[in-house]
């Protein structure tokens, strides 16, 4: 189906986030429809291929299958006027969100000549980064979202949501196991008391962080470009720091990549320019100067140095996921 190559050309583009996050999207006009498809053919695919030297490919594909079953199921409980999803624009939810997209290509109840968009909610954070609220937007356009943002507490974010949308009675979520409060939960879970009433369905509660990353990387789905900086798990700007499991040493960083403004150093040719129009001809003096200066700039860069991180797909153990967040 050429149509649907198009589509998956221009949406699975990092560059085109990175570049230009803003501008409208070229497939911002295709259907919700043609979008499911282009997703459900790019991951049919991958279901189909061999990986005989890969086995975290393969245990992707396990997961993949195991998700793709609890969302089914979650259609089949409940219509698209009852089901929401929960999206903030981290990975967990994005793999989530194109999971879904691939389960209502071919779920039968699924009437897409109604409906222009999929129901979802953003719990904003306190203070949220700019790079997340511009992909949340970007992709919130690209998937076909109807995204209702609440900037407020989680328990009555969810309180005022439902008082909007009094037909949602289940919401798909992005939790994984080892994130707080994972560790008992199940596919399927009732809201704890004293909160507003819905079923909670994780269908990606079992998956590792390394299979998220396989997974997007694979499929080349384009994320937050926060994540190539160091961020393992995203929250607000106030709780949130890049992951200093993958700080690269210092020793490792070049001169050009440590972060200093060389505008505001001079080089010893300025030097020796300046020594030259003050008409001093002493080059001893000169030579002593020379050397100050070139070790101060080296003390310069050695403090000024900035902090640089390996991005978020080279960290393995699920256990570090959250080192970088208070």
């Amino acid at each position: 189906m050429p149509q649907a190559e198009t589509l998956a050309e221009d949406l699975f583009d990092q560059s085109t986030l990175d570049e230009s996050p803003d501008e409208p999207s070229s497939t911002e006009d295709a259907s919700v429809k043609h979008l499911c498809a282009d997703i459900y053919a790019r991951i049919s695919a991958f279901l189909q291929d061999d990986f005989p030297d890969n086995e975290r490919l393969r245990d992707v594909q396990l997961q993949t299958r195991r998700s793709l079953k609890v969302i089914e199921e979650a259609l089949n409980r409940y219509t698209l006027d009852e089901l929401s999803l929960s999206y903030n624009g981290g990975k967990d939810c994005l793999v989530l969100l194109i999971l879904y997209l691939c389960a209502l290509h071919n779920h039968p109840h699924t009437n897409f000549a109604l409906r222009g968009s999929l129901q979802s909610v953003y719990i904003v954070p306190t203070h949220p980064f700019e790079e997340v609220d511009t992909f949340v937007r970007h992709t919130t356009s690209i998937y076909h979202l109807d995204l209702a943002r609440y900037p407020a507490p989680m328990r009555s974010a969810f309180e005022a949501y439902l008082r909007d949308r009094p037909l949602v009675k289940a919401v798909l979520v992005g939790t994984r196991r080892t994130d707080p409060h994972g560790a008992g939960l199940t596919h399927f879970d009732p809201t704890d008391g004293g909160w507003p009433e819905f079923m909670r369905v994780h269908p990606v509660i079992d998956w590792h962080y390394a299979e998220i990353w396989a997974f997007l990387l694979h499929l080349r789905i384009p994320y937050c470009p926060l994540y190539n900086a160091g961020y393992t798990s995203l929250g607000g700007t106030t709780d949130t720091h890049p992951n200093p499991a993958l700080r690269i040493p210092d020793s490792e960083l070049d001169d050009e990549d440590d972060g200093v403004d060389e505008g505001n150093v001079k080089k010893t040719s300025d030097v020796q320019k300046d020594t030259e129009d003050r008409g001093v001809e002493d080059k001893e003096e000169f030579k002593h100067r020379d050397g100050d200066r070139e070790e101060n700039e080296s003390k310069r860069k050695r403090t000024k140095r900035k902090a640089r991180y390996r991005p978020a797909y080279e960290l393995l153990d699920d256990l570090e996921e959250r080192l970088g967040r208070e």
